[in-house]
């Protein structure tokens, strides 16, 4: 395997996608259910690509992902050939914690009334060993798909108000 099998409940959520493909290997739902009985290998290993095939695309598909801790934010623009991280780091006295769902002006209040440092920063490097697998780590790791980049799009703006 490439990735890592889908769980049972993971598989059951994409049941109309593993259907059509079961159906690529031209095995019906009776086909199917026979096979589990007297085949399980071949039933293991046809879940296994599937689950390989899901995450190629779910991961082809990533164009940002965000880290959080409670005083740290990371985002990344995973781009075809390299990835780019903003992060935000704030220092000191705080009661922000960046792993609660705060809107961005209820973060900047609580910044502002404490005493804390806030420190941007930012690095960008080539994938090693592929986009995909090192996108597939990262979110192995914890980071979490951002769909519209927004967080990491703010960071950036914010480093330009910095210039």
């Amino acid at each position: 395997m490439k990735y890592k099998r889908l769980s049972n409940d993971e598989l059951a959520e994409l049941e109309t996608e593993f259907i059509r493909f079961l159906a690529t290997y031209q095995i019906n739902g009776q086909e199917w259910a026979k096979m589990k009985e007297t085949e399980p290998r071949k039933v293991e290993e046809l879940i296994e690509v599937f689950s390989d095939v899901v995450y190629e695309k779910t991961l082809s598909n990533i164009d940002y992902l965000e880290f959080k801790t409670p005083n740290d934010i990371k985002t990344f623009h995973c781009q075809k050939e390299k990835i780019t991280m903003m992060g935000l780091m704030v220092e000191g006295d705080i009661s922000v914690d960046f792993t609660k769902e705060l809107s961005a002006s209820e973060m900047t209040k609580l910044i502002q009334k404490s005493n804390a440092q806030v420190n941007l920063y930012s690095a960008e490097k080539e994938y090693k060993g592929g986009r995909e697998a090192e996108l597939f780590r990262m979110l192995d790791w914890g980071c979490l798909i951002s769909k519209d980049g927004h967080l990491y799009k703010t960071l950036v703006g914010l480093k330009e108000q910095k210039k």
